[in-house]
């Protein structure tokens, strides 16, 4: 029998899918629904009775008898005449049920009732999958790499699930081969053409929290909480941490003896250097230690400007300036990121005879004095106190025009 065939195949959909039978009963009944109210105009009058696990299906059709010439909804009404060929004691204003065979539907109608449970089918896995990555947003997540595009690695998990990890949410140093494991959190999911689309992020803040948890069990266990990250991705990051509990230690907890608690985070992140500090309310001590390894002199922390960041005046001597600014600025850029304001490093006591580096701007572009300053130099002598080969490392700026802005300095100080 087809239809046996039919239900014997929606079984393998179950197997295959892993659908619940009461949820693989609903799907069937709405497909057949669809079928019926194509071919009749209106399922209403229909009763359909599926047993997936046997393959057995039946449908009726639900009509009252009228008299002969009087049927104005065939599909509702059925004359005298022809409901007496299936019993010959039907009455006019009885109902009859009559069974609907498959092959009633058509062939073709049969093929587009089997494409369309194979389509309601993916759409309820698309949910569930869909469902279930929604729940694990933001928590970290393994899988293996199935395929390295130029843009984006493609993983696989164990239930054969698609995950994406796009070339912007991956560490600079990270190196995938096929069949490697790799971790990272579920930053999004979104339901594309009712496809759903993982990405996984591995440059996100929250997975370095992630990490923390699992590598960390006062973390995990909320006795340490992490107040604040800042992240440049496979380079650095500033980590403050707070302890509800006086008597633990919130910074040696997480670091370990000789760093042991942190090295598997590190090595994790492609050797992202993480500076873990204590986290205070107090803006200013914050600061000062979202500096660090720089001493702060003192600051001055300004009004805010609305629609701005707040800025602050931080003091330094002259040797805990490029501490405090690191490798191309990256230290302070966390510390900003961290601390929510904008860091101006002052020397602390520059010399009277010093000159702001603006007053220089008839002589040099103002890009290039943008280019000293993002490094904190803003005065002449603090340009002039460091080699050409130092300034050409921290600045994108050419030898030639860092010789020449020198000159330019030295010769005011000569006049």
């Amino acid at each position: 029998m087809e239809n046996i065939a039919l239900i014997e195949s929606f079984s393998e959909f179950k197997d295959d899918k892993s659908i619940d039978r009461v949820t693989l009963m609903a799907i069937l009944e709405d497909v057949f629904r669809a079928a019926l109210k194509r071919k009749y105009g209106s399922d209403d009058n229909f009763d359909i009775i599926i047993n997936p696990d046997k393959g057995d299906l039946e449908i009726w059709r639900n009509r009252i008898v009228v008299n002969d010439g009087e049927v104005e909804e065939p599909n509702e009404e059925i004359s005298l005449s022809d409901a007496r060929k299936i019993e010959p004691d039907f009455e006019v204003g009885e109902d009859v049920s009559e069974e609907v065979k498959l092959e009633d539907l058509g062939r073709r109608a049969i093929l587009a009732l089997r494409q369309n449970l194979i389509s309601k089918i993916h759409e309820h896995d698309n949910t569930n999958i869909f469902k279930q990555f929604k729940d694990l947003e933001g928590e970290i997540y393994s899988a293996e790499v199935h395929h390295i595009r130029h843009n984006a690695v493609i993983l696989l998990d164990d239930d054969g699930n698609e995950i994406v990890l796009p070339k912007s949410e991956q560490i600079r140093s990270d190196y995938f081969r096929k069949g490697e494991s790799v971790r990272g959190i579920i930053k999004s999911v979104e339901l594309r053409g009712n496809k759903p689309t993982i990405i996984m992020s591995r440059t996100a803040p929250e997975f370095l929290v992630k990490l923390f948890e699992q590598e960390i069990p006062e973390v995990f266990d909320g006795l340490i909480t992490i107040e604040r990250v800042a992240r440049i991705p496979g380079e650095k990051a500033k980590v403050a941490v707070d302890s509800y509990d006086d008597r633990i230690d919130p910074v040696g907890a997480c670091v370990g003896m000789k760093g042991s608690r942190i090295h598997g985070i590190v090595r994790e992140l492609g050797n992202e250097n993480i500076d873990v500090i204590n986290y205070t309310k107090n803006d200013q001590i914050f600061i000062a230690r979202a500096l660090s390894p720089a001493k702060v002199t003192s600051m001055v922390i300004k009004e805010a400007i609305e629609g701005e960041k707040p800025r602050v005046d931080v003091f330094l001597m002259p040797d805990q300036v490029s501490k405090a600014i690191g490798k191309g600025g990256v230290n302070i850029r966390l510390a900003s990121q961290l601390t929510g304001y904008e860091l101006d490093v002052q020397r602390e006591g520059i010399a009277d005879e010093d000159v702001e580096l603006t007053e220089f701007s008839d002589e040099i572009e103002a890009w290039v004095i943008a280019e000293f300053k993002n490094i904190g130099l803003d005065t002449a002598r603090s340009v002039l106190d460091l080699d050409v080969s130092d300034l050409v490392k921290r600045t994108d700026l050419e030898e030639e025009t860092i010789i020449d802005v020198q000159k330019i300095l030295r010769e005011e100080f000569e006049d």
